[in-house]
C-alpha cells in the first residue's frame, strides 16, 4: 500500500502550523515590537506548545527571516533558467524581479516581514548573513554563464552584490511606501541604472 497520502497529509499539517506560528509571530512582534515579544507568546497565540514552536523554529529570529530565507535560491534558480544569450543586466533584472513579485504576492505579510527585518538590528544582521551567502551562489551561477574564473575574476562577486544591492534597494523603498509602490516597477528601475555598470564590465571580462 502506498505511503503518499500520508506522506502529503504529513506536510500539509506541518505547513499549516508554521504558517499559524509565522501569522501570530508576526501580528505580535508588529504590534509590540521584536525585542518585547517571547517565545511563550507566539507559542500560545498559534494556540501550541514552547516545544512545537522548537520543532519548526529555532529561535524568533528565524520566524522573520524564514519568510525570506528562499529568496537567494529562487534568484539562483531564476538566473540559470534565463537564456544564456541574455545580457547580465537582463539575466540578473529578470532574476530579482521573479523574487521580488513573490514577495509582493504575499503583500501583507511580506511587508510586515520587511518592516521587521529592517528595523531590528539583529534581524537586520541575520538577512545579511543570509545575503552573504547568496552572493556566493549568484557569482558562481555568473561565472558559469559567462565562463569566467570565480576564484580570480572580480566581476560575478560584484556583479552579484549590486544586483543584491538593487533588490535592498527596492524592499527598502517598498517598505517606506507603506507598499504602495510596485514592486516590479521600482525593480525595473533599479536594474536601468546599474544595467550600463553590468552590461559593460561584463563584456570586458568575457572578452
Amino acid at each position: 500500500m502506498s505511503t503518499r497520502p500520508e506522506v502529503s497529509l504529513a506536510q500539509r499539517k506541518r505547513e499549516l502550523v508554521s504558517n499559524e506560528l509565522t501569522d501570530a509571530a508576526l501580528q505580535l512582534l508588529a504590534r509590540k515590537g521584536f525585542d518585547r515579544v517571547t517565545i511563550d507568546e507566539i507559542a500560545a497565540a498559534a494556540g501550541v506548545s514552547k516545544r512545537t514552536f522548537f520543532r519548526y523554529f529555532a529561535s524568533k529570529e528565524d520566524v522573520v527571516v524564514q519568510f525570506l530565507a528562499e529568496v537567494g535560491t529562487g534568484i539562483r534558480a531564476e538566473l540559470a533558467g534565463r537564456p544564456a544569450e541574455e545580457p547580465p543586466s537582463v539575466a540578473l533584472g529578470h532574476a530579482v524581479s521573479a523574487s521580488v513579485a513573490a514577495c509582493a504576492g504575499h503583500s501583507e505579510r511580506a511587508l510586515r516581514v520587511v518592516r521587521l527585518i529592517l528595523g531590528t538590528p539583529a534581524l537586520l544582521a541575520r538577512f545579511l548573513e543570509r545575503q552573504a551567502h547568496w552572493r556566493g551562489e549568484l557569482a558562481e551561477e555568473l561565472a558559469d554563464r559567462l565562463g569566467l574564473d570565480r576564484a580570480t575574476d572580480l566581476y560575478p562577486h560584484m556583479a552579484a552584490g549590486m544586483a543584491l544591492t538593487a533588490f535592498d534597494t527596492v524592499l527598502q523603498r517598498w517598505s517606506d511606501s507603506d507598499g504602495t509602490e510596485d514592486p516590479a516597477a521600482l525593480s525595473d528601475r533599479a536594474f536601468a541604472i546599474i544595467a550600463p555598470a553590468l552590461d559593460a564590465a561584463g563584456r570586458a571580462s568575457a572578452g
